[in-house]
């Protein structure tokens, strides 16, 4: 059994709590966080980005997606953790419905969980007679070693990268408000508070943010950070005027004080249960979307020209790994040397991004995943265990990176020797899926769930299929991951508009085999008849030795023709010698 694990039943002893929560999130129910916020996997070990273990004195379960069933599997094994399936397994609420006694006290840390999640298992509580304590952070106490939490320097965004001012964005958000009766506007997405002002941080790594709340009313806005983000600079070089500066952590104190009919616009799904509670009862939520989530996924055309540019320089960096990786896997084998492992491949994709223009950082960590480790998808190599590249399969390659003018995510299967033909036949088939949305015409109020089944269904049609979702938003030097819109099963609420950027990335996982993934941007535009469609950004050739030209239709055929046309009349005359030479046989004809 793990030591963290036994120090938080000690500590659950002591405060009497019989049943703890130890959730994935931060102050702002961000996806990516601050090392400060990995509690959950301080004391599990389990290091994927969502999950939440469950402990009580004599049981302990880890509840997380289909992406990590594999990884978790792997990582609480002997810990004396169960692993628990979503989607599978029965759900956590549900779970402790079933479970949580009248008498017992139940509790998490309300500061990182989000409102709607929390009046759940306040509900839960309740109706079981249990008693809930929600400002209790067990798991932080036991860290002895755990990480400050600070504001690292700010930046402001270039015009050429923004194209809409802080004013402009103010008085949208402010005639949204009154179009919603609403007095006061909580916002506590990190991403929607860098938007709002054009600044970008260094608070997470991978997600240029900072530690940050705002609260507006039609007269006044209160900004909350630390003052380390300025760097000893004055506040005014980057602080629009008229915007009040607080203490990061006066939030609490300040909504506590709100005027008691305030009506208060408050999205549950991102302010923390904590805050929620801390708004005096007589205050009316408004619980919607703030206006800034449309606002910022739906690009203008700076924006959109800006983004076009980042993607053409991780094209450059794309292309000349791939053409390395290839040339260097088949030449060691042929002079008998060490063979790459997925760790040194992802360290030269890394490094050629870094060799970009206007580059900033990765977008999230780079996954190589050679073999059987491409049927994890979102596999992380681990120094000391990751995998040695043969030279036969697949190299699965997920990864992205942050510049000043956009946010990249592109996923490559690459060959870095003879393929089977099952792989080849999977690599086709998802390839058909990856098609089928990247020729898409739609009409205006399509959603997502729509997408996502007509991505599915030339999978689907050979007995394949995928548990993640084909498609999140990007965010504009913002996550990489960004809302509202997304093209998956639970991608119901929101209809595409243009300007939206989404991933396009079907794949499919075969356990202990390979795994097979392909991931382009795409931009949604309207077409000159009001259709909708989409418009590729990403810059990299499919794979062509995996590629059964028979399986695929004419209009397949030309859609590959015509991207790799596409690619290499942006390419060519930027990369070295070796890489265009290897790029003008990537991008021949069928």
């Amino acid at each position: 059994m793990k030591k963290e694990l036994s120090a938080l039943r000690d500590l659950m002893a002591i405060r009497g709590i019989d049943c703890y929560l130890v959730t994935t999130g931060d102050f702002h129910c961000s996806e990516y966080i601050h090392d400060y916020f990995k509690t959950r996997r301080y004391v599990s070990g389990f290091t994927g980005s969502a999950g939440i273990l469950m402990v009580t004195a004599d049981d302990a379960r880890l509840w997380t997606d289909s992406r990590y069933f594999i990884q978790a599997a792997r990582q609480i094994a002997g810990s004396g953790i169960s692993l628990m399936k979503q989607g599978e397994d029965q759900d956590l609420k549900d779970f402790l419905k079933e479970h949580l006694q009248a008498g017992q006290t139940f509790g998490f840390d309300g500061r990182i969980l989000a409102a709607d999640d929390g009046e759940d298992y306040e509900k839960i509580a309740r109706e079981a007679g249990a008693t809930l304590v929600y400002d209790v952070d067990l798991a932080g106490e036991i860290w002895m070693d755990r990480p400050a939490l600070t504001g690292a320097p700010i930046w402001k965004m270039p015009d050429s990268s923004t194209g809409c001012s802080y004013s402009q964005k103010i008085a949208e958000v402010r005639r949204q408000m009154a179009e919603r009766g609403v007095t006061h506007h909580l916002i506590t997405d990190l991403m929607e508070n860098a938007y709002l002002y054009n600044l970008r941080g260094d608070d997470v790594l991978d997600t240029p943010v900072f530690f940050s709340f705002t609260l507006i009313t039609p007269d006044s806005v209160f900004l909350y950070m630390f003052d380390e983000a300025f760097a000893g600079n004055d506040p005014a070089e980057f602080i629009p005027c008229g915007v009040q500066l607080r203490d990061y952590h006066a939030v609490a104190h300040d909504l506590a004080e709100l005027p008691a009919d305030a009506v208060v616009l408050a999205d549950k799904h991102s302010v923390s249960y904590a805050l929620l509670r801390a708004i005096p009862a007589t205050c009316q939520i408004v619980d919607e979307r703030s206006p800034l989530a449309f606002m910022k996924a739906v690009k203008n055309e700076t924006e959109i020209k800006a983004t076009e540019y980042a993607h053409l320089v991780d094209g450059v960096a794309m292309v000349e790994f791939i053409s390395w990786l290839q040339r260097e896997v088949a030449a060691r084998a042929e002079k008998g040397l060490a063979p790459l492992t997925e760790i040194t491949a992802a360290d030269y994709l890394d490094a050629r991004r870094a060799d970009q223009e206007g580059f900033l950082e990765l977008s999230f960590d780079t996954i190589s995943a050679y073999g059987e480790n491409g049927a994890l998808p979102h596999y992380s190599a681990v120094a000391g265990s990751e995998a040695t590249i043969c030279p036969e399969g697949f190299l699965l390659v997920d990864s992205g990176g942050q510049y000043y003018t956009g946010t990249t995510d592109i996923t490559r299967t690459i060959a870095v020797g003879p393929l089977t033909e099952k792989m080849k036949s999977h690599y086709t088939a998802v390839l058909k899926a990856h098609i089928a949305l990247a020729l898409a015409r739609f009409a205006d109020g399509t959603t997502g769930k729509e997408l996502d089944e007509l991505t599915r269904r030339p999978m689907q049609a050979v007995g394949l299929d995928f548990g993640h979702g084909t498609g999140h938003g990007v965010g504009h030097v913002l996550s990489v991951h960004e809302g509202p819109q997304s093209i998956s099963k639970r991608g119901d609420k929101v209809k595409f508009l243009p300007g939206m950027i989404t991933s396009n990335e079907p794949g499919v996982y075969l356990e202990g085999e390979f795994g097979v993934r392909i991931e382009n941007e795409i931009l949604c535009v309207a077409d000159a008849d009001g259709m909708l469609s989409f418009r590729n950004l990403t810059l990299c050739p499919y794979e062509r030795e995996a590629i059964v030209t028979e399986d695929l239709t004419p209009t397949e055929r030309a859609y590959v023709d015509q991207y790799h046309a596409w690619v290499y009349e942006s390419l060519t005359g930027k990369l070295t010698p070796e890489a265009e030479a290897w790029l003008a046989k990537a991008c021949q004809p069928l």
